[in-house]
């Protein structure tokens, strides 16, 4: 399952890239999940292969999923394997980060590193609370929040906010305000049954056989090794609930 940055214009190219996986390995389903839930896929303990999310592997998953790797794409200002979270806003809506906190905030959900945890840690380091929430259910609708209006401020993963600018329209209508600090990259898991070195081995040469056209559309440039505890160190935020209690 390779849903974290799998909209369909990548879908083709996400399709490629499982199928090289699957080569090299010798083994394994012929096509990706698209149809069942991310955390039935996550704890199946047949998985073979997927991507999760910082905060749910920290929260919920360390100890039941082994780590395969971490995908480098090259992201700006972030060392490899890293990414950061960028608060966008429209596109003329002028206000600094303070006027826009005043405003409501779109997350994801509350179980994203980069659409909760990370703007949420960022927004109280500088002393600064969101007034209002609206939860969307994805990256996109937050995005989709703000440029309609419905939301003042969004906090998108920064490869997400790199693929809408080149797939949608909202690249257009938002403006980045700035970024959070860098923390580790969506990881790649497997379940503790499966042999996470030979998965690592064949997800390293599968990146290497990929057609540049590829390479480029999922901006995938290696796959690097970061240990459990450097995801493990990342701090929590507060919930939802909480937030709303404190405003």
């Amino acid at each position: 399952m390779l849903g974290m940055y799998d909209m369909p214009a990548l879908q083709p190219a996400n399709d490629r890239f499982w199928s090289l996986i699957r080569a090299h390995l010798g083994e394994g389903p012929e096509h990706l999940t698209r149809d069942r839930d991310f955390w039935d896929i996550w704890r199946d303990p047949e998985l073979v292969f997927a991507q999760t999310c910082g905060m749910p592997y920290r929260t919920r998953l360390h100890g039941e999923v082994q780590l395969v790797g971490t995908p480098d794409y090259g992201l700006p200002g972030c060392p490899p394997g890293h990414y950061c979270s960028v608060f966008v806003a429209q596109f003329d809506d002028d206000r600094d980060l303070e006027g826009l906190v005043a405003g409501t905030f779109a997350y994801n959900e509350a179980l994203s590193q980069s659409g909760w945890a990370a703007p949420v840690v960022h927004l109280a380091d500088l002393g600064l609370t969101p007034n209002s929430l609206l939860e969307t259910g994805g990256h996109a609708l937050s995005a989709q929040a703000v440029a309609e209006g419905r939301a003042d401020l969004a906090s998108l993963d920064a490869l997400t906010w790199t693929l809408l600018t080149e797939h949608t329209d909202l690249g257009d209508k938002l403006r980045q305000v700035t970024t959070t600090k860098p923390t580790p990259m969506l990881p790649y898991i497997t379940s503790n049954g499966q042999d996470a070195g030979r998965i690592g081995q064949a997800v390293r040469a599968a990146i290497a056989s990929l057609t540049s056209e590829d390479r480029q559309a999922l901006h995938i440039h290696g796959l690097i090794d970061i240990a459990a505890e450097d995801y493990l160190a990342v701090p929590n935020p507060p919930t939802p609930q909480a937030i709303r209690t404190q405003t």
